[in-house]
């Protein structure tokens, strides 16, 4: 009897040790989840918030009236001045072998200073499979410094498999074993490593766009040439490194086998990685519009001048168009009015918000409190 009453108690206190136990270790938890006791912890900072009133409202709308309409003419003002001249020229290869005169759905200009409209004719040559532009710039366009891009459209270069498709590590000068490189599909073409691999280099742009030639009947003027020295970010040209593979072990992407259809040599590999051309195409775009710098020129003022695009680019496959920009800049960059056009909505609105919050106050004035302090 005396033992069992001896084991029950013994029980009991046991059950309640593990009782105890079991809420030190909750306790414990709970602690360790607890914030630290501060003020930014346990949302305890001081805080200022303004009651919206008309004496509060009103002058905010007037701050911002100030900031945003000067902002957005000042970006209007800049973005005027830029010139542009902007030829879509997908279906070049359907023109005539004659001089014909660009139709205007095709083209997009404007010249700061000119009072004149441009002209612009364009004719394809099948023998050479290239387009020529013969480019007239009439009076009153000053001698700046012009930029040369290619745009294309409908072309998603952000695409999951597309985006991913490359080797930083090849880019960079190393020489990547085969089985290390992940180029979704394109690491190797008849046994050899393809440098450089995946699908972003296979697909890069490859018409050949001539420089800028003086057309003029007295040979006067000066010729564009398009450099492109200096077109790309310099911490993209820092990170491009003449490969280390043997020449013998490599050949280039498929879509690149017309200009190089030999093979590499130890300048080609040299040129590769110094080609910023090829920077900026690496630099793969967000939208499937885009446009890429492919050249810089000095001295484009005033005459006639003729160039060519070889045409070597599919757009068809993907549904897109392809075009050149001829474009001057600004402090803020090149033509975009659409960024001074937001600015001045905004500054507008506030001042109408400011207009509609004046007449209300004036046309509603707040009832006295008085009456309260007899209550």
């Amino acid at each position: 009897m005396l033992s069992r009453i001896r084991s029950r108690f013994q029980s009991n206190s046991d059950d309640e040790d593990q009782d105890e136990g079991l809420r030190n270790r909750v306790a414990r938890k709970l602690n360790s989840r607890r914030p630290p006791n501060t003020a930014f912890r346990q949302q305890r900072l001081k805080a200022w918030q303004p009651i919206l009133t008309p004496r509060v409202v009103i002058p905010m709308m007037i701050i911002m009236a100030i900031i945003f309409i000067p902002i957005g003419l000042g970006f209007l003002l800049t973005s005027y001045k830029v010139n542009l001249i902007s030829i879509d020229y997908t279906n070049c290869d359907e023109v005539e072998s004659e001089y014909v005169q660009l139709p205007n759905k095709h083209l997009k200009w404007h010249l700061d200073g000119s009072k004149e409209s441009i002209d612009i004719k364009w004719k394809y040559n099948s023998n050479e499979n290239k387009c020529y532009f013969n480019i007239n710039i009439p009076e009153g366009v000053e001698s700046k410094d012009w930029f040369l891009y290619y745009k294309l459209t409908n072309f998603y270069q952000n695409h999951r498999k597309y985006v991913s498709s490359y080797d930083w590590n090849q880019l960079k000068g190393e020489a990547v074993p085969l089985d290390q490189l992940n180029c979704n599909g394109m690491e190797s073409r008849d046994g050899k490593i393809i440098y450089p691999c995946g699908l972003v280099a296979n697909s890069m742009f490859n018409d050949t766009i001539s420089n800028l030639n003086i057309f003029n009947n007295d040979n006067s003027g000066e010729s564009i040439n398009w450099s492109s020295n200096d077109i790309a970010w310099s911490s993209d040209v820092k990170l491009y490194k003449t490969s280390k593979y043997n020449i013998n072990e490599i050949l280039p992407p498929l879509n690149w086998i017309e200009k190089y259809p030999n093979g590499y040599s130890e300048s080609d590999l040299e040129f590769i990685s110094s080609d910023e051309r090829f920077m900026n195409w690496m630099k793969t775009a967000a939208l499937p519009s885009f446009l890429k710098l492919y050249g810089k020129g000095k001295g484009m003022k005033s005459g006639n001048y003729e160039m060519s695009i070889e045409l070597n680019y599919p757009v068809s496959i993907f549904g897109g168009t392809k075009s050149i920009v001829l474009s001057t800049s600004s402090i803020f960059g090149g033509r975009h009015l659409a960024l001074g056009v937001v600015y001045l909505v905004v500054g507008g609105l506030s001042v109408l918000f400011c207009v509609v919050f004046a007449i209300l106050a004036m046309g509603k004035k707040r009832r006295s409190h008085e009456f309260l302090n007899g209550l």
